[in-house]
């Protein structure tokens, strides 16, 4: 015992005085080193077709029995959806879980809770999708249930009133949200009632959608040959090409990719404010901006990098004056809606009421900032490419994030290479490359400026500003009569 001891107090002697060395020549005037991240390898897929023409894509990942299957769909709402039936699909995916021609809504909902899984399913502007996350020995039976829903749905009458009553409600609770407010009358203010970019959900149309309308879009969009199937996890391409067939069986082919094709933009306006009353908000919500460039544009990784100090980081340019030096938002950014068409440009946040005029010129001040009143530092460049490097691998850090990765990928149309060649293609964007997109991208002088507030608040001192003109619109979007 006494032997033990004394070795083990020698390794500690040892071990104190090793570190001591190290502090020793360790210089605490200079900070320590940023190691350097391995470089991201992206996983490795195979990418088939099926017969019923839905591409098949399988990426094997055996650290963990999980799977995730996902069928989404080229084009959406914007493609397929009639201009005066605006959200029949949504309900059309919110209904599918409502019943098939073989078990109610309640049958199909505990057969999933009996199985651990959750079929999810939804329809945005460009894309759908359908699908679940299970663990890998209850592939075969939740597949079938997702068949079920997706090939024999009802769409039970009871359950359409049912989610047109909840619909309503929700649209209703909205118009008392000045964030929502601002969002739904910037998209008809940039874009128009005639662009699909620019149509929002109304009570109207809510109100008009039948049970027939929503059994014609699932009959129209649910179509293989629109379809890519994504399945990442412990899986075998082949078996599970064969599980897929197998559930799939009665899938006839059919269905044709969308083909985006959007209507021109009306001739851009003259940057205008366009004031939403809303009497006693604490708030003021802004929307500032125009249509951007489609996700395909050569400028993409520039502009992604210019945005990410503009307005993404908590430090960015935007959050760091008006959040942090002054105080007059818990927190403001911009973004860029990359879409098959000219998705837009934004910049916004919710403001404290009575500084609505002194944050709108904090606003312009930034957006000229990066246009070359305020050069980009390197700091700035090395923090936003490390910030953008640094996301893409957490995005696949679980089997859905994967599928949703790599199918987004094929909906976008992007290349092949393209996680392979991202961090290389971030790290080639240069200050002057920001400068350049920030001038083609943000036309300062023409500017869509929503603003939903107290009127009798922030009206005068807006107007002081000089900025640009203000017209009055209604909670929809629509003008209102009498001036400023």
């Amino acid at each position: 015992m006494r032997a033990r001891i004394v070795r083990t107090v020698a390794l500690v002697s040892m071990a104190c005085a090793s570190r001591a060395a190290a502090q020793g020549a360790f210089d605490r005037k200079l900070p320590p080193p940023v190691p350097r991240l391995a470089a991201f390898r992206p996983p490795a897929w195979s990418r088939t077709t099926l017969p019923d023409g839905a591409e098949l894509i399988v990426s094997e990942r055996h650290g963990l029995p999980l799977i995730a299957v996902t069928i989404a769909f080229q084009g959406g709402a914007n493609q397929f959806e009639p201009a005066d039936k605006r959200g029949v699909a949504t309900f059309a995916a919110s209904m599918l879980s409502e019943g098939t021609t073989t078990r109610t809504g309640d049958q199909l909902s505990e057969a999933l809770q009996l199985l651990g899984a959750d079929i999810t399913s939804g329809v945005a502007g460009e894309s759908g999708s359908i699908g679940f996350f299970a663990t890998k020995d209850k592939l075969a039976p939740v597949l079938a249930i997702l068949a079920d829903e997706l090939l024999h749905p009802t769409f039970p009458a009871d359950a359409l009133e049912r989610l047109r009553a909840r619909t309503l409600v929700a649209l209703q609770q909205q118009r008392d949200q000045t964030g929502v407010v601002a969002g739904n009358v910037f998209a008809r203010t940039v874009y128009g009632d005639a662009h699909p970019y620019g149509r929002v959900l109304t009570a109207a149309t809510v109100k008009s959608i039948t049970r027939d309308d929503i059994v014609a879009f699932h009959r129209m969009f649910y179509q293989p040959g629109r379809a890519i199937i994504t399945v990442v996890g412990d899986v075998d391409p082949a078996a599970v090409r064969a599980t897929i067939g197998k559930a799939l069986s009665q899938w006839k082919a059919g269905g044709e990719k969308a083909t985006f094709a959007y209507p021109a933009l009306a001739t851009a306006r003259a940057t205008t404010i366009y004031l939403v009353d809303k009497p006693g908000a604490a708030q003021s919500s802004f929307a500032i901006g125009q249509p951007g460039p489609p996700r395909d544009t050569r400028d993409y990784f520039p502009l992604q990098v210019m945005n990410t100090i503009l307005g993404v980081l908590f430090p960015s340019r935007l959050n760091a004056n008006i959040r942090e030096v002054h105080g007059y938002s818990y927190g403001v950014g911009s973004s860029y809606a990359y879409g098959k068409g000219p998705g837009a440009f934004r910049a916004g946040g919710d403001i404290v009421t009575a500084k609505s005029d002194s944050a709108l010129i904090e606003f312009v001040k930034e957006l000229r900032g990066v246009q070359g009143g305020r050069p980009f530092t390197d700091e700035e460049l090395r923090q936003a490419k490390d910030a953008l490097i640094q996301r893409l691998p957490q995005s696949f850090g679980s089997v859905l994030g994967t599928s949703g990765q790599i199918g987004a990928l094929y909906l976008q149309g992007l290349p092949e290479d393209y996680f392979r060649t991202y961090a290389a293609n971030v790290e080639a964007v240069t200050k002057d490359d920001l400068v350049r997109v920030a001038k083609q991208y943000i036309d300062l002088d023409h500017l869509a400026i929503v603003i939903v507030g107290d009127r009798t608040t922030i009206n005068a001192p807006l107007k002081a500003t000089g900025i640009a003109p203000i017209v009055l619109l209604d909670l929809d979007g629509n003008p209102v009569t009498g001036g400023p």
